[in-house]
């Protein structure tokens, strides 16, 4: 939507720009919406970490979405993430056992966030990784990045993105291992130490 100036009708006046939340946490987020991976399933993984501002300060309004293959590395097809009764339109949650691949996180008042999936599969040339889009206060456009898992350093030198950025610049997208089965990613939206962000076009 763009302002017309009707004292000079030839001049056309972008409208503001306006920020990508906080309001989204009213009506995105849903239960268990980090909780991506079926019940008991033996290739669960659990992240867990921050998204801290340019400042270094932790973030507890902000929103992340995943989105991954499941262990052979399909795309899942089905439906389920967000289930509701047809009759009452409530919520009735995961179904436990359908993996879609794809779940809603909002940071808690430490800035902290947490979900369960199930360790990605590699597709294509790629080394195995979750895609994630961050939603922040400030932002006028939210932002994608990637979390890849540590472990096999012959794929993550040979991925197509990773290969071509510097270590230190390559370090903000993989994940730190901290043991059964649990990976560490914090995002930072500025300074020192930023998160690799992407851009689609």
């Amino acid at each position: 939507m763009t302002k017309i100036d009707t004292t000079r009708p030839e001049t056309v006046l972008p409208t503001p720009s306006h920020t990508v939340g906080p309001f989204y946490g009213h009506a995105l987020p849903f239960p268990g919406g980090g909780d991506i991976a079926p019940v008991g399933h033996p290739d669960t993984i659990a992240l867990q970490g921050y998204v801290y501002d340019g400042d270094g300060d932790p973030l507890p309004d902000a929103f992340l979405e995943l989105w991954g293959p499941d262990p052979d590395g399909n795309v899942p097809r089905v439906d389920g993430s967000m289930r509701r009764d047809p009759a009452t339109g409530g919520f009735l949650g995961r179904n436990g056992v359908e993996f879609t691949g794809f779940g809603r996180i909002q940071t808690d008042a430490n800035g902290h966030w947490y979900a369960r999936t199930l360790r990605p599969g590699a597709r294509g040339g790629n080394a195995p990784y979750l895609s994630v889009c961050v939603f922040a206060r400030g932002l006028l456009v939210h932002l994608f990045t990637r979390i890849y898992l540590p472990g096999d350093e012959a794929a993550l030198a040979a991925d197509p993105l990773l290969s071509r950025l510097a270590t230190g610049r390559r370090d903000t997208l993989v994940a730190k291992d901290q043991g059964n089965g649990t990976y560490r990613f914090d995002i930072r939206l500025q300074g020192e130490g930023e998160t690799v962000f992407l851009e689609f076009r």
